[in-house]
């Protein structure tokens, strides 16, 4: 009987009013039995793919996706952190700054700065998580892991020491190579984001401070310009190195090791910022955190460039030496009209 039973159950709850017993599977074909055993099909006994509730991960797929979160935000840092070393290891081992310029690593190091301090904010102060967490809806947190803040910190340290080596040349044993002194185009973005973030401080300190922090300005906007800073950097940094490389038709003297690393990087912190939006079911934590999602995206296609520079335009390629030198004697006298600026 009880392979009959939801057959039975259905009937009497489609025709409440009729008088409905059992059947007998002795008095039934034994078609109709091998039907009844089936699997019921019908939209009676079994709700619609529509109806069906969204199937949630299980306890093992959340655990493992977890882990492969954290894993990829771990490799994601060694790669971005050791992306920073081969520059400065080539121009040691060359003694020389030649081929690359000083604007890279100067705006980079400001940029890192910034992206430090808003790390450290989202991750840290109870101010901002809360703000964060009214804009954004409760139980919302910012995507920002330690992996973050350490991997910003190593930024700051390693590019300013880079930095030294166009600077203070001396200090390394180095001569003095062209590309040294900063574009007029690096001092004006480091000049204007400084200014930008000075103006929305001015602005979030005359707000009430019992302003509704949904509706109003709030020190939440602050850390976002802060990281916007970190963006607007990204999306400007590469662009001399690009240039100088185009220029002197090589790229002889910039390490192509610091670019395959930045683009496995950038993948992988793609990867982790959609998993963990995944698990908190809420994608605010892309459009919350954008500058981390498109330090991914902006930094792989500059890295394109590079690599299509390094292995197709220019492959073994060290430059015209005539032309070369020419041009790094107007450099060395000043004719800034030759650069980027």
């Amino acid at each position: 009987m009880k392979t009959f039973r939801p057959l039975y159950d259905c009937l009497s709850t489609c025709y409440p009013d009729s008088v409905l017993a059992p059947p007998d599977p002795a008095t039934l074909p034994p078609k109709f039995v091998r039907l009844a055993r089936r699997r019921p099909r019908s939209p009676f006994l079994a709700p619609s793919r529509s109806q069906r509730p969204p199937k949630q991960p299980r306890d093992g797929s959340m655990y493992f996706l977890q882990v492969l979160s954290a894993l990829f935000g771990w490799v994601y840092t060694i790669c971005w952190s050791a992306s920073f070393y081969s520059q400065p290891l080539l121009s040691y081992r060359r003694k020389s700054t030649s081929g690359t310029t000083v604007d890279f690593p100067l705006i980079n190091t400001f940029g890192f700065c910034a992206y430090l301090v808003s790390n450290a904010a989202f991750y840290w102060s109870p101010l901002i998580r809360s703000q964060y967490a009214l804009r954004h809806g409760a139980g919302h947190e910012p995507t920002v892991a330690f992996n973050d803040i350490v991997f910003a910190l190593h930024a700051v340290v390693v590019c300013a020491i880079t930095t030294s080596q166009y600077l203070v040349p001396g200090a390394w044993g180095f001569e003095r190579a062209p590309g040294t002194r900063p574009s007029r185009l690096i001092l004006g973005v480091a000049t204007g984001s400084t200014l930008a973030v000075a103006v929305i401080i001015f602005v979030v300190a005359g707000t009430d401070p019992a302003a509704d922090a949904r509706t109003s300005w709030a020190w939440l906007d602050v850390v976002y310009t802060v990281s916007y800073v970190k963006l607007f950097v990204t999306l400007i940094k590469y662009a001399p190195q690009l240039y100088y490389n185009a220029r002197n038709q090589s790229t002889k003297g910039w390490s192509i090791w610091q670019i395959l690393l930045d683009f496995a990087g950038g993948i992988l912190s793609i990867a982790q910022q959609g998993i963990d939006s995944y698990l908190q079911g809420d994608w605010s934590g892309i459009t919350g955190n954008p500058v981390k999602f498109a330090l991914g995206n902006v930094s792989m296609l500059y890295d394109l460039c590079f690599m299509t520079q390094h292995y197709v335009l220019y492959r073994g390629n060290d430059g015209a030496p005539a032309k070369s030198g020419e041009r790094e004697a107007l450099l060395e006298r000043g004719e800034g009209d030759r650069r980027l600026d």
